[in-house]
């Protein structure tokens, strides 16, 4: 089993908008960047561990813990122009962008933020907290895994 980081701005997608989805299921689309598509498409497992993570907002912080219960197909919204997701250059036949799915496991007892985070040396290989990672999806070691569960229920 691997484990995950994956980036979603909460007013595009939350991990409230996870837990309303029929089956808390849903299609991680959009990933426009080679790197994190390959790790989608190569390297992302059904049963993977995934840390939730809201971004571009006023507290980014790991929200939650998904389970990648699809593994890589290809993104249908490259095809449609009318999703903002598309591109013209994506060839059906070759598709150029891959998704999974996720399943919402649980909530976290408490948000654990980025600044937070940044405040152990524990974590201090954690490609989360490497100056200028904008990935928006990003491996964690096992290591780290654990270490963050424990903050959870550390009081702030």
């Amino acid at each position: 089993m691997k484990y995950w980081l994956m980036k979603s701005e909460p007013d595009s997608f939350s991990i409230d908008d996870l837990a309303r989805k029929p089956k808390q299921t849903q299609h991680w689309d959009g990933v426009r960047n080679y790197q994190a598509r390959n790790m989608m498409r190569d390297e992302m497992k059904s049963g993977d561990l995934v840390f939730f993570y809201h971004s571009s907002c006023k507290q980014p912080a790991i929200v939650g813990i998904a389970e990648v219960c699809r593994e890589a197909y290809p993104d249908f919204t490259a095809n449609d122009p009318e999703n903002k997701y598309y591109d013209p250059k994506n060839d059906p036949d070759k598709p150029r962008w891959y998704m999974v799915d996720i399943r919402l496991v649980r909530k976290l007892a408490r948000d654990i933020s980025l600044a937070e985070l940044k405040q152990y040396g524990e974590l201090a290989d954690m490609p989360l907290l490497a100056r200028a990672n904008r990935l928006s999806i990003m491996p964690v070691s096992k290591t780290n895994w654990q270490f963050i569960l424990k903050l959870e229920n550390k009081p702030v």
